[in-house]
C-alpha cells in the first residue's frame, strides 16, 4: 500500500503527544522515526566518554573534532516495537537513558555547533525518505521540503491535564494550577526564542487533537497519507 516513501514533520506545542503520535505512525508505515532528543543525548555520552565535559562546561576547542567524527543513526528493534539509538554504528539506547546523560543533555543541546550538526544528519536521514520526525522546527528548518506537515495543538487546559495526569501516575504530585503555568509558559518561550522558534508552516495541515483519541488521531493521518500518496503517484 505505502510503496512511495516520504518526509513526514510535526511540529507543534508541548504535551500535545507529537512524540507518541509520531512513532505510531513510523511502525504503521514501516518509517524510521528520527527521535532528535535521543540524538542529543548520544551527543552527549559521546562528550562525556572523551572527557570533554567538566565543572558544567563543555570543551569547545575539542568538540569540532568530535562532531566530526561522531554520527547518530537508528534502526528498528527486532519485535518492531520501537527504535535503538546507535553511536558511530553502537547501540547506546540504555546509555543515553542515564542520569549522567540527562544531567549534562540540555548543555550539550544548547550549542549551536551541535544544533548544526544535528540538523544535518537527521536531513541526511532524510535523503532516502520514508522517516517521521517530531519536534519544534522540523517542517520549516530541518526539513522544509516534507510532503506532509503537520501542525500539533491543543488547548492548553487539556494540555495541562493530560501531563497532569502523566506526572500523577509517576507519583509526582503537582496542582493543575502550576502544570498549567509551565505550558504557557513553555508556549511563550518557544514561540519567542531567537533560534528556530516555533510557528506553523505555511503548507503545514494544522491538527488541533483537543477531542481527539490517538485512534481517531491515525484514522486522520492515516487517509491524509493515502491521499498524499496517491497525488504523488500521478505525477
Amino acid at each position: 500500500m505505502y510503496n512511495n516513501n516520504i518526509v513526514i514533520a510535526i511540529d507543534g506545542h508541548s504535551s500535545c503527544g507529537k512524540s507518541t503520535f509520531a512513532k505510531q505512525i513510523a511502525l504503521k508505515l514501516g518509517y524510521i522515526y528520527i527521535d532528535s532528543g535521543a540524538m542529543y543525548r548520544a551527543i552527549t555520552l559521546a562528550c562525556i566518554q572523551q572527557n570533554l565535559i567538566a565543572n558544567g562546561k563543555v570543551n569547545l576547542e575539542q568538540l569540532p573534532n568530535l562532531l566530526q567524527h561522531t554520527e547518530v543513526s537508528f534502526i528498528s528493534k527486532t519485535d518492531s516495537t520501537g527504535w535503538i539509538t546507535l553511536l558511530n554504528g553502537a547501540d547506546v539506547e540504555e546509555e543515553i537513558r542515564t542520569l549522567k546523560v540527562s544531567e549534562n543533555v540540555s548543555l550539550v543541546a544548547a550549542i549551536p555547533m551541535v544544533r548544526e550538526k544535528m540538523v544535518e544528519q537527521q536531513q541526511q536521514m532524510g535523503k532516502n525518505k520514508g522517516i517521521v520526525m517530531d519536534g519544534r522546527d522540523i517542517g520549516t528548518v530541518v526539513f522544509p521540503n516534507a510532503e506532509l506537515k503537520i501542525f500539533m495543538t491543543a488547548q492548553p487546559e487539556i494540555r495541562a491535564q493530560r501531563r497532569l495526569k502523566e506526572m500523577e501516575d509517576k507519583g509526582q504530585k503537582v496542582s493543575f494550577h502550576e502544570v498549567l503555568a509551565n505550558i504557557l509558559e513553555r508556549d511563550r518561550i518557544d514561540q519567542s526564542r531567537e533560534a528556530s522558534p516555533l510557528r506553523q508552516a505555511p503548507d503545514a495541515i494544522i491538527l488541533d487533537n483537543s477531542n481527539l483519541t490517538v485512534s481517531q488521531q491515525m484514522e486522520w493521518v492515516m487517509e491524509l497519507i493515502e491521499t498524499k500518496l496517491k497525488e504523488i503517484r500521478k505525477g
